[in-house]
């Protein structure tokens, strides 16, 4: 592929100076041909015209015989054009080397002069083995064409001129496309260099070698995609990082109840049976830890959904406060047990919504469970709903530990726990948050670093119709 980038660009500017050099080389050598062949032209045209006017004018009452021999008596010695006086049929009457003829001549330029002036006549192709020019104006008495003074050149040596200025001009045009071609090798390899390092560079990471970095050359749209690509490694490092300490928060917190319940099984087996406080106590933090594994399966079966985008919600209106109340007394004894304090503020009216309750009690139970797991004893969690007009918003606080403002924009992403020793796998939160954006609505943090935190939930009202 980059091979064919970089012929491409070859050809095309290749392409491009070819096309400009024609075009140039074209209008040189039409501007050349017109210049010399035009003065050329101009000056025998002028040179005719005026000897033309001078014999008219002065030689009244002679025959075009008498006028021959008078115009070949005084020609300069200087004049290099041949002279010719025809008469009306176009005979040569007499010429400038002294010689009289029965030759008739029947250009173009002696008919133009015997029918209505001037006339002017260039040979493009040899005629009797030269290309010539020619200018014929009329010889006249009393108005009336007695006969024809033709001035004739040959145009041969003016054509060697031009050919030679053409070969030169086309030698010069070559040596450009040739130094076209030369540069435009090394435009491309310019361009297409870069590109082949970042795909290096990206065939590197495709093995798994994250570290391997894009070198920015210029700052154009190469070097920003080598930035971006850069940008996508450490992504993708920092994605494998919290990957990794996933996998060891998730085989650390699986690996805690499992070994709580297979000491406690064991110990229930081995010990005695009859002892029915210890019994109960073991079934106790056996029930506790298998609780702790369901909600680390859910966690990550959410997960997977949360990853392949297909979490649903069924949505049906019903009133938000029957769940909030329902959840106050779930967690009240929670509450007793840790010596925390569980406060709510739930108004009377109505808190009507358009929602999935199994989904939105998993959000607010996973709240309630985040706000006592980081509350110390002695604290207090707060739970609180308002009724704005196009809002039903509902504030879990708790005194906690905080979180400190580097990782909290962080909170809330897949895996990220932020620096608390606490149990849990990361996911919790960024669920949450899928879901509420699911509903319409969002979730804002607010945290000061050990004074506590506050997580505010935003949901649509449903109009009650």
């Amino acid at each position: 592929m980059l091979r064919g980038i970089r012929a491409r660009l070859i050809t095309y500017i290749t392409l491009v100076l070819l096309l400009i050099v024609l075009l140039l080389e074209g209008v040189f050598i039409v501007a050349v041909h017109y210049y010399y062949l035009g003065s050329a032209m101009e000056t025998l045209s002028s040179r005719a015209t005026t000897s033309a006017t001078f014999f008219n004018k002065y030689l009244g009452g002679y025959s075009i015989n008498e006028r021959a021999r008078y115009i070949l008596e005084n020609l300069s010695t200087e004049e290099s054009s041949k002279v010719e006086v025809l008469n009306t049929e176009g005979n040569v009457i007499i010429n400038s080397f002294g010689f009289s003829s029965s030759e008739r001549i029947d250009t173009p330029d002696v008919r133009t002069a015997l029918s209505s002036g001037k006339g002017i006549y260039q040979s493009l192709t040899p005629v009797g083995g030269e290309r010539i020019m020619a200018v014929s104006v009329p010889i006249k008495e009393a108005g009336a064409n007695i006969g024809v003074l033709r001035y004739s050149v040959s145009a041969e040596p003016l054509y060697d001129v031009i050919i030679t200025i053409v070969l030169n001009a086309v030698w010069v045009g070559l040596l450009v496309i040739l130094f076209g071609f030369v540069l435009s090798l090394i435009i491309a390899k310019r361009i297409v260099g870069p590109i082949q390092q970042l795909t290096s560079v990206a065939k590197e990471m495709a093995t798994g070698n994250f570290s391997a970095k894009a070198a920015k050359q210029h700052n154009d749209e190469i070097g920003t995609l080598a930035v971006t690509l850069n940008y996508m490694s450490e992504e993708i490092l920092k994605s494998e990082k919290i990957k990794y300490d996933f996998i060891s928060s998730v085989t650390h917190e699986l690996r805690t109840p499992l070994t709580s319940i297979k000491g406690w099984g064991e110990t229930l087996l081995m010990g005695d049976l009859s002892d029915k406080k210890e019994t109960l106590q073991g079934l106790e933090v056996m029930t506790g830890e298998t609780d702790r594994l369901i909600g680390l399966v859910e966690d990550l079966l959410d997960f997977s959904k949360f990853q392949a985008g297909e979490i649903t919600v069924d949505l049906q209106p019903y009133d938000l406060r029957g769940l909030l109340e329902d959840l106050l007394l779930q967690f009240r004894y929670r509450g007793q047990t840790k010596q925390i304090r569980l406060y709510a503020d739930i108004p009377d009216q109505p808190l009507p919504v358009n929602g999935d309750f199994n989904r939105l009690k998993q959000v607010f139970v996973n709240l309630l469970d985040n706000a006592f797991k980081f509350t110390p004893a002695e604290g207090a969690v707060s739970i609180t709903a308002a009724l704005q007009e196009e809002l039903i918003i509902v504030t879990v606080t708790d005194t906690g530990e905080g979180i400190e403002a580097a990782d909290l924009e962080k909170l809330g992403t897949k895996f990220f726990k932020g620096r608390s020793r606490q149990s849990g796998s990361g996911l919790g939160l960024a669920i949450c948050k899928e879901i509420i954006g699911l509903h319409g609505g969002r979730i804002k943090i607010e945290s000061e670093f050990t004074i506590g935190t506050s997580v505010i939930v935003e949901l649509p009202r449903y109009i009650m119709e």
